[in-house]
């Protein structure tokens, strides 16, 4: 049996036993960050996507077997001056295999502002390469 670690996000005090965490994969490196330099610059890539899971209750014309679908683009982002889109299909950052947006995060968040990375995308079908510069968030 595998186990689940995380840390608690929000709890339902009037449901017993109903809370939700992040998991802990997904913030082992900011505490790596925060353990090795007292600090964390969050790299921001500015996208936001759904993991194929969720696409069919929002449109079930969209169909797709690996990655994660871009649903909204920041326009002061760097995915946007990068040329990345809504309607994009995320399947690697750097040839790493991304399935769900919580990888894409997980692995975001070890790299700094101003890190390069290459996203590899699904466009009408046809593969592209974007390489962009992670920026500042907020």
């Amino acid at each position: 049996m595998e186990k689940w670690c995380g840390i608690t996000t929000v709890k339902i005090t009037s449901a017993e036993g109903i809370g939700f965490a992040i998991p802990i994969n997904t913030v082992k490196p900011i505490i790596d960050s925060f353990a090795s330099s007292g600090t964390f610059n969050e790299a921001y890539l500015g996208i936001f996507a759904y993991d194929k899971e969720a696409i069919p209750y929002l449109d079930s014309s969209i169909n797709f077997s690996t990655g994660v679908y871009v649903v909204q683009v920041a326009s002061d982002g760097p995915a946007n001056s990068s040329g990345i889109k809504v309607g994009d299909i995320i399947t690697k950052v750097d040839d790493i295999a991304i399935d769900k947006m919580s990888e894409l995060r997980r692995y975001i968040y070890t790299k700094n502002p101003g890190d390069k990375v290459t996203i590899t995308l699904m466009r009408s079908g046809k593969e592209r390469r974007f390489d962009i510069v992670l920026g500042t968030k907020g």
